[in-house]
């Protein structure tokens, strides 16, 4: 999934997005960038199992211990985990797993597929955020 018009629908449509791997150090992307959805309009909920709160936010240690609607799932951990976070994110049913710049997983991307599970790889979403709404 990656045209303009379908990311346009995933950054329009969604509300609530789970970052897993949602860091506590503000230097860094994980913390950054879920930062500045929040101050976007998007609800945040942080997943990272050695954290109490993030950006004023519960945290949850694991995306199937969260117990509302998620459109988007952010994920912010290595390529090779991200199997593990998809097999977790089918249990809570988002609409979409949207997967970091340099966040790779072909086997992922396809089990989320199978369930209906829309799909971004390798993008940035506050890149993708900003360009979007440079073009409306």
């Amino acid at each position: 999934m990656d045209s303009d018009e379908e990311l346009m629908k995933v950054l329009k449509e969604s509300k609530t997005i789970a970052v897993v791997g949602c860091s506590r150090d503000p230097e860094k992307e994980a913390h950054r960038i879920p930062k500045y959805l929040k101050e976007h309009g998007y609800r945040i909920i942080p997943v990272n199992p050695f954290a109490d709160k993030i950006l004023g936010e519960r945290v949850y240690k694991r995306l199937s211990d969260i117990k509302e609607p998620v459109d988007v799932i952010d994920v912010f951990r290595p390529s090779e985990e991200c199997l593990d976070v998809v097999k977790d994110a089918i249990k809570i049913r988002p609409k979409a797993i949207w997967m970091q710049l340099g966040i790779k997983n072909k086997e992922a991307a396809e089990l989320a597929k199978e369930n209906g599970i829309k799909v971004v790889m390798d993008r940035c979403m506050m890149v993708e955020h900003r360009r979007m709404i440079s073009l409306t």
